[in-house]
C-alpha cells in the first residue's frame, strides 16, 4: 500500500468562519497506480492533494492522518514534514508554468531548492540532465530563465524537478492547463513514462478534465463540496458511474463529432453549496434529480462492487441495500421536541 488516508479534514481560515474543504475524506493510492482526482472547482480537490505536501497559512489541519509506506505523514507539522518533501512525496503545483522564479535561472533555481532538502546539486546534476533530455529539453535549459521557455517547456522542467529525487508519491495538480491540446496529451504521456521508468512509484493526478484522466489514469476519485463522491477504475467511472453527480459531470462535457451551434450543452444545474455552513445529508441533493427524504443523512462512502466506492443512498437502494428510513434532521427533531 502506497498512501492511505483517513478520515482527513482540512479547513481554510477566513473572517467569516472555517471553510470545510476537506471534510473526512478516506481512500488509498495502490503502489503504482495513477489515480485521477476529479471535481468542479473549489470541490477540495487541489486543498487534498496540497495538504499531503504543504500546509500554508490559512489551512489547518482538523483531524485524520495519511500514512506513506507504511510511515504517517506528519502534515501538522511543517518542520517535521521537511524531511519528507521531494524525497517521499512531491507536488507538481497548480500553474507551474507560473511557480518559476523569473529572476533566477533555472539551473540556479533547482541547486537552491535541492540545497534546502540537504542535496548537493553537484550530486544530482548528471542525473537532471539526462531526464531534461527524457522529456525533449536541452541542457541550456538550466542557463536560462523561465521567461525564454515555453508554456510546455517550463511545465516539463518543473515537472523533472518535482522528480529528480525519485518520490514514493507525486502529486500532480492541473498540470495540463493553459496547455494546448496536443501538450496536454504529452504531459500526461510523461506522467505515465515517469511512473514506468521508476521516477515515482504513486501518482495523484488533479484535474478538473475527465477526458485527460481517462487517458492516464488507472482510477478516478470524484469529489464534490469537500466530500468523497465516488472511487473506481477509471474505465467503470467513465462507463459505469453510479453517483449522480458522476453522471451528470460527464453528461455535460461536449462530445466528439456533435455541432454545438444546433445542440446545446447541458450542465449541471443549481450551483455547490457554502462550505462555510455546508448542508446536512448529502451535500449534492439540491442539485440532485433523484433526491429523496434519505438524502438529509450523510452517505457513507461505501463499497456497492468490488473496486467501486460510491457515498450515494440511491445507489446503495439500487444495489439492493436496505438503507433503513429516513431520520429527520437534527434542527427538525429540536424543533418537533419544542412544539
Amino acid at each position: 500500500m502506497s498512501l492511505k488516508v483517513d478520515n482527513l479534514r482540512i479547513t481554510y481560515r477566513t473572517l467569516r468562519g472555517d471553510v470545510k474543504a476537506v471534510d473526512g475524506v478516506s481512500f488509498s493510492v495502490s503502489d503504482g497506480e495513477i489515480m485521477g482526482l476529479a471535481g468542479e472547482s473549489g470541490c477540495g480537490k487541489s486543498t487534498l492533494g496540497n495538504s499531503l505536501v504543504f500546509l500554508e497559512g490559512r489551512m489547518r489541519h482538523l483531524g485524520g492522518r495519511a500514512e506513506l509506506d507504511g510511515r504517517e505523514l506528519p502534515i501538522a507539522d511543517t518542520r517535521a514534514m521537511n524531511e519528507y518533501r521531494m524525497r517521499q512525496v512531491s507536488l507538481i503545483p497548480q500553474y507551474a508554468m507560473s511557480a518559476l522564479n523569473p529572476t533566477r535561472k533555472f539551473g540556479k533555481m533547482a541547486a537552491e531548492l535541492l540545497k534546502s532538502r540537504g542535496v548537493r546539486f553537484a550530486t544530482v546534476e548528471e542525473e537532471l540532465r539526462r531526464r531534461l533530455g527524457l522529456v525533449g529539453l536541452a541542457d541550456n535549459v538550466l542557463n536560462l530563465y523561465p521567461f525564454e521557455l515555453s508554456g510546455g517547456m517550463r511545465q516539463r522542467a518543473t515537472m523533472v524537478l518535482s522528480t529528480i529525487l525519485n518520490p514514493s508519491l507525486l502529486i500532480a495538480d492541473e498540470v495540463t492547463s493553459a496547455l494546448d491540446v496536443s501538450t496536454q496529451r504529452a504531459v500526461g504521456e510523461m506522467l505515465m513514462e515517469f511512473r514506468e521508468r521508476g521516477f515515482v512509484k504513486s501518482m495523484i493526478v488533479i484535474t478538473h478534465d475527465m477526458s485527460i484522466l481517462a487517458q492516464i489514469a488507472d482510477s478516478i476519485l470524484v469529489m464534490y463540496a469537500g466530500k468523497l463522491a465516488e472511487k473506481a477504475g477509471s474505465d467503470t467511472v467513465v462507463n459505469n458511474p453510479l453517483h449522480p453527480y458522476t453522471q451528470l459531470l460527464l453528461a455535460s462535457l461536449p462530445e466528439v463529432g456533435v455541432r454545438y451551434d444546433t445542440s446545446a450543452l447541458v450542465g449541471i444545474p443549481g450551483r455547490p453549496p457554502s462550505l462555510l455552513h455546508p448542508p446536512a445529508g448529502c451535500r449534492f441533493r439540491a442539485r440532485c434529480p433523484f433526491a429523496f427524504e434519505k438524502c438529509t443523512e450523510d452517505p457513507p462512502f461505501m463499497e456497492l462492487q468490488p473496486g467501486h466506492q460510491v457515498a450515494c443512498w440511491k445507489a446503495m437502494k439500487d444495489a439492493g441495500l436496505d438503507i433503513g428510513p429516513a431520520v429527520p434532521p437534527a434542527a427538525a427533531v429540536g424543533e418537533e421536541a419544542s412544539r
